[in-house]
């Protein structure tokens, strides 16, 4: 059996293709302004890859952009579909952590993978990849390396606010005193630890801890998360697709 899982997020949109559960395909492009052709754009990117999806038996989407999505068979929430993905990369994990570009996500799951509880921020920027992008943009410094950044940092430099449009001023206003970047990063990874901990409290976390997302490739953030809530944080080289992957897993059943 074929299946194809597509998450459209609000910053990237990702592809996973299966065969028997195995992985086939993955595409990952920028969503951009139209959730519509960013589903049909991956398509495209998948079948420049060799896939057909003419030969998909089932096709599940997810994320905010989900109901654009014309040509699925199904749609399902991306709280579910990270469940999914969590539990057939570690079955081990109950607690999952999701930092999207513009919300993120608290999951405690069961040993079969089904959603018991979960808390969602949406309602800020702050803690999510798009305040990252704004942090890196203040900081003229890609985004890929700000986690290196950080580890090279003496002594952090707090960043207090917690409004994305307040906290650049705050780290622009360190820039102007000197403050080395790496310390200025640092704290921007320290402070998006602290808005996540404090949700992810929300719902209780167990050890280990599952990141999840775009952002679970910023080693600063996970560093800064393990600190505040205590506990390990696991990292998946899926991570950024695992929403997808438990879609295409939801579209065998």
């Amino acid at each position: 059996m074929i299946t194809l899982g597509i998450d459209i997020g609000s910053i990237s949109t990702k592809a996973v293709v299966l065969q028997d559960k195995e992985i086939m395909f993955s595409s990952i492009r920028p969503t951009g302004y139209d959730v519509k052709i960013a589903g049909e754009g991956i398509i495209k990117d998948l079948a420049v890859e060799g896939f057909d999806v003419s030969l998909c038996n089932r096709i599940v989407a997810t994320g905010y952009g989900r109901n654009a999505v014309s040509f699925a068979d199904k749609r399902v929430t991306e709280i579910t579909c990270h469940a999914a993905g969590v539990h057939f990369l570690a079955p081990e994990v109950r607690s999952i952590i999701d930092i999207g570009g513009q919300d993120c996500k608290a999951i405690a799951i069961d040993a079969s993978g089904r959603v018991t509880d979960f808390v969602m921020n949406d309602k800020c920027a702050a803690g999510t990849g798009r305040f990252l992008e704004v942090m890196a943009r203040a900081l003229e410094v890609d985004l890929e390396d700000f986690g290196d950044f950080s580890l090279q940092s003496g002594n952090s430099a707090p960043i207090s606010n917690i409004c994305t449009v307040f906290a650049e001023s705050e780290v622009i206003a360190q820039i102007s005193k000197g403050e080395q970047r790496g310390n200025i990063i640092a704290g921007i990874h320290e402070s998006v630890g602290s808005r996540v901990a404090a949700l992810a409290n929300r719902v209780g976390m167990s050890n280990p801890t599952m990141l999840t997302g775009g952002v679970a490739k910023n080693v600063g953030v996970v560093h800064a998360l393990s600190e505040k809530l205590e506990i390990s944080i696991k990292v998946s080289e899926k991570a950024q697709i695992t929403g997808a992957l438990g879609a295409a897993l939801i579209a065998a059943l």
